[in-house]
């Protein structure tokens, strides 16, 4: 969807970290990791964030985060940082997010890293069910429901704040369907809206497990800490681990 490409453009506002492994970006204690790995020929260096006092012989759940923008390895910073660090740290998940390898995003050619990344996580760490959650906004949100579109056994739960599966054939909105699906838009990012919400009346009619929901007063990049959306996308992940109940 050519519209979005806007917030393809855009850039982060960290620096790149240097070296392979970086501890403490703030003061917590959790394990923040910056790992690189070559799957499919294309390398890829991706964020890990361990959750407090990490066991690694305990099954933790575990999000996949797709960034928006360029996905570019200071937006993952930034985007992590924001959203998922803190349930990472203090409601034990694991939390990776990779970024665009040579630019080439997630839901284009950047998608030919999976399944070998996601085949990777799986024997890196263990991962709750056997399976992942897979969240992103924006380009990250649009990441997220094509990856999981092409590879659904791996995952429970696809969460776009905002996001969606853009020109969807059937057979990609019929993959979907088995999983939890969850859809966040701002009140006053009017194409998103538009556009979420109708993929969304398509999906309930074909009798998907999926959840729609406007944030008020919100534009295009939602801030998770108004009107307790973490908290509201934490909780619906959890209930996604029970069959979205």
């Amino acid at each position: 969807m050519k519209a979005y490409s806007p917030w393809r453009r855009a850039t982060g506002i960290f620096a790149v970290l240097a070296g392979c492994v970086v501890f403490g970006l703030v003061p917590a204690n959790a394990e923040v990791q910056q790992k690189i790995g070559t799957f499919a020929g294309m390398q890829v260096t991706y964020r890990v964030i361990l959750p407090d006092h990490y066991d690694a012989t305990k099954a933790y759940p575990t999000i996949l985060h797709f960034a928006g923008g360029d996905q570019t390895l200071q937006i993952v910073e930034r985007s992590t940082e924001a959203d998922w660090r803190k349930t990472a740290e203090h409601e034990g998940y694991i939390v990776i997010s990779p970024a665009a390898p040579d630019g080439r995003l997630y839901f284009e050619q950047g998608a030919r890293i999976f399944p070998a990344f996601l085949d990777h996580v799986l024997k890196s760490y263990k991962v709750a069910g056997g399976k992942l959650h897979v969240t992103g906004h924006s380009n990250g949100g649009l990441s997220a429901f094509r990856v999981a579109s092409l590879f659904p056994q791996y995952f429970i739960s696809v969460t776009g704040y905002p996001g969606l599966l853009d020109n969807a054939p059937a057979e990609a909105l019929a993959a979907l369907q088995p999983l939890c699906l969850y859809m966040h838009v701002g009140e006053q990012d009017t194409s998103w809206l538009r556009a979420m919400q109708g993929e969304y009346t398509l999906m309930k009619q074909r009798g998907a497990n999926i959840q729609f929901a406007i944030e008020k007063g919100q534009g295009h990049r939602l801030d998770v800490t108004k009107d307790n959306l973490l908290n509201r996308l934490v909780g619906e992940i959890e209930r996604a681990r029970n069959g979205c109940a």
